[in-house]
């Protein structure tokens, strides 16, 4: 399944150059709002380590990494749920997307102005965060409108589709996003058929300058603990530094890297933690010299699986032969895992964990 990421904030918080730093993709950067009308699009593969050993234990000559899509969008201001500043239109495309990474400026540059006077990434956070509830507000408060008659006059579906969004209505008039609703999952649906904004998963950015890389800063605390009290994870690097790195080899990498205390690269760190707030794992095949990792939902069952390779092998379902990747780092292949008995043969029911190796059986 592709994984779409779209990368919101204010205008001139960074969010052209953390798409660059993370694609390479080349993306206008300047330093005036809504320099980005029509978001940029750009794949951006997910290391795993687990990938690399499991290609050269298998001596495949093709590897192909799970990938997630960033999709960096306009930024937002005051309003832009009225429609000021294009503002329909970004909370358009923001619809499209399964998670969010809310990008908050924390650096200080006179060449890249402010919308407002001073940086305060909380209250940054708070004018993105409202314009984005204000809109689902408006969605919820239309639905209402147009099931209302129905619900009155005794439709029993439309009871209980206003009783949801009456629920979420209440929510969002305290201040409080979709996605820290409790849910059951017939609420879930009723609400997702809306798709409002605030229901999407988080990841929050800290674009820091160079100064702040070792201990963060102030800015990142705030940005932390504003998080917090929405259990959203954050992720902190400086997005311009990031990506000027792409001609460094990684020996050289490995220690510009050190010279700023940094031991992975945020950018690596960000696509992890979008793969994760969806709660996504990965299984892998091993099939005609190509090492493959393939991204599902956590409880997705065999013939779901399978029906990510190819929609024929979900309808001919026969079998999944399946090993943990320990397993195949152990025996270096099915064929000789299967020789020692330790290939399992599950049927179309068995829930996939992360780090399988599967092969699927089907019927064409």
């Amino acid at each position: 399944m592709g994984l779409q990421v779209g990368i919101v904030g204010l205008p001139n918080s960074g969010k052209s150059t953390l798409f660059n730093a993370l694609t390479q993709a080349g993306a206008l950067v300047a330093s005036y709002p809504f320099s980005t009308v029509e978001p940029n699009l750009g794949v951006v593969p997910l290391p795993d380590p687990r990938l690399e050993k499991l290609t050269s234990a298998a001596g495949c000559q093709k590897m192909v990494p799970a990938t997630v899509r960033f999709v960096d969008i306009a930024g937002l201001v005051e309003g832009a749920h009225r429609g000021e500043g294009l503002g329909n239109q970004f909370l358009a495309h923001i619809r499209e997307v399964d998670a969010i990474a809310h990008t908050v400026r924390c650096f200080i540059d006179e060449e890249v102005p402010h919308i407002a006077p001073t940086i305060d990434p909380v209250r940054d956070m708070d004018i993105v965060n409202t314009e984005l509830l204000l809109s689902d507000l408006e969605t919820v408060e239309r639905r209402l409108g147009k099931i209302g008659k129905g619900a009155r006059s005794g439709d029993r579906e439309k009871q209980r589709e206003s009783a949801v969004l009456e629920k979420a209505r209440l929510a969002m008039g305290s201040g409080t996003p979709l996605r820290l609703l409790q849910l059951d999952a017939e609420e879930g649906k009723t609400l997702k058929s809306l798709f409002p904004l605030t229901l999407k998963p988080v990841v929050y950015v800290a674009n820091l300058d160079e100064e702040h890389l070792r201990d963060g800063g102030p800015f990142l605390e705030a940005i932390q603990a504003k998080a917090g009290e929405e259990g959203a994870p954050v992720v902190a690097f400086c997005a311009k530094l990031e990506s000027e790195l792409e001609e460094l080899d990684p020996e050289d990498l490995r220690d510009f890297l050190a010279s700023y205390g940094i031991e992975e690269l945020g950018m690596r760190k960000l696509v992890a933690a979008c793969f994760n707030l969806l709660g996504l794992i990965t299984f892998f095949t091993v099939e005609s010299g190509e090492c493959r990792a393939w991204p599902v939902p956590l409880g997705t069952p065999a013939h779901a699986a399978a029906g990510e390779i190819h929609t024929d092998m979900e309808k001919g379902f026969i079998r999944a032969e399946v090993l943990s990747l320990e397993e195949f780092l152990k025996y270096g292949s099915m064929q000789a895992a299967r020789e020692a008995g330790a290939l399992r043969s599950e049927g179309r029911d068995y829930r996939v964990k992360d780090g399988d190796v599967i092969r699927f059986r089907f019927s064409s």
